[in-house]
């Protein structure tokens, strides 16, 4: 039986912006801007990412503004203030108005938005922008049914795997410790998939005896000053693009394109939120939890890589499918958000719907 995606789907566009649009010249505006682009549909939400080179003293900010379906603009939001190097590293509260408001990374519209601009704006010498794009969405009033599939063969990604538990206690100034890091270890795992990461000096400052400083590396790294926390969905895909690699958040609006992502070869990292009867095999509760998934078995369900299991022997999991695309896609949950990171030069699956 071939794939057949439920009548009720998450509306999703995403913009990936060219890099030779906001190249900088050698004398050239630190401010660039996109100009209008319209989303073709009624979006209630918006979020970017990008990835950037920020020497030393550098920095950049990245900000939103929209037309409304009634074609008034907005003011100008700011989606982030990013530094690889932190001081800045930010989110910025207290924006809202009429219009809508930012929640930590998500521009979140009262009024439905049918066309944007994004603005970058570069601070101090040398900072670079590798690559930037957004995601306008509107998510469905009801939650989707599971959507029928066709069992293939059994695939998984030889993913590492952390556990987010084994760094408790570790550096409580990133938001409480490693017992909070689903997003670093999930991160952490994902770069050491494709090679690439912190070397041995940028990790110095860990400590010794640490499991896998690379995940204390990530959270601190990713840690965002405002939200006091390391889930900022830009700011993870911003620091795999510290060490080359490219990426965007988007939603998917199934496990079937979702699984066409790890047969390509390339890992996904996903946000749910559920209660344990909800996800059978997990055995605990989240309002938010980020994982690795990183195959399916040959009867479709899904192989994850959850940092949320008490040691690193015990990360790999397997997940019902209906019951993880149900937690996952529902709009009370995060509406199929997920992060996709890759080697620029690493081709990403055939895309048909506008959302990658």
């Amino acid at each position: 039986m071939s794939p057949v995606l439920t009548v009720d789907l998450a509306r999703v566009a995403l913009t990936r912006f060219a890099v030779r649009e906001f190249a900088p010249e050698p004398d050239g505006d630190d401010v660039w801007t996109s100009g209008e682009r319209l989303v073709g549909f009624a979006a209630t939400q918006l979020v970017p990412s990008w990835t950037a080179r920020t020497p030393p003293g550098s920095w950049i900010e990245v900000a939103l503004r929209a037309r409304s379906a009634s074609g008034d603009l907005t003011k100008w939001y700011v989606m982030g203030r990013w530094s690889e190097h932190g001081e800045p590293r930010t989110s910025v509260p207290g924006q809202g108005d009429a219009d809508g408001d930012v929640a930590v990374d998500t521009y979140v519209a009262r009024r439905p938005v049918t066309a944007y601009e994004v603005r970058v704006t570069r601070h101090g010498a040398g900072a670079r922008v590798t690559g930037l794009g957004v995601m306008a969405s509107a998510l469905p009033p009801r939650p989707p049914e599971p959507v029928p599939f066709a069992p293939g063969p059994a695939v998984e990604l030889a993913v590492p795997r952390h556990s987010q538990y084994a760094h408790a206690g570790h550096h409580p100034r990133f938001d409480g410790g490693g017992a909070n890091w689903c997003g670093p270890a999930s991160l952490a795992m994902v770069l050491a998939f494709w090679g690439r990461g912190p070397s041995a000096t940028e990790l110095a400052w860990v400590g010794d005896g640490d499991p896998a400083p690379a995940v204390d590396h990530a959270a601190a790294g990713t840690y965002d000053a405002s939200y006091q926390g390391t889930g900022n969905w830009p700011f993870c895909v911003a620091y795999a693009g510290r060490y080359g690699l490219s990426g965007f958040v988007t939603r998917l609006r199934s496990a079937t394109e979702l699984e066409g992502f790890v047969r390509a070869g390339i890992p996904v990292v996903t946000s749910q939120s559920f209660k344990a009867a909800e996800l059978p095999g997990a055995g605990y509760s989240t309002n938010g939890h980020l994982l690795v998934v990183t195959g399916f078995t040959a009867e479709g369900d899904v192989v994850v890589n959850d940092p949320a299991a008490p040691s690193d022997a015990e990360v790999r999991r397997v997940y019902p499918r209906a019951a993880f695309e149900r937690v996952w896609l529902r709009s009370s949950g995060s509406g199929g958000i997920a992060s996709i990171i890759h080697p620029p030069e690493y081709p990403l699956p055939l895309c048909t719907d506008g959302n990658w």
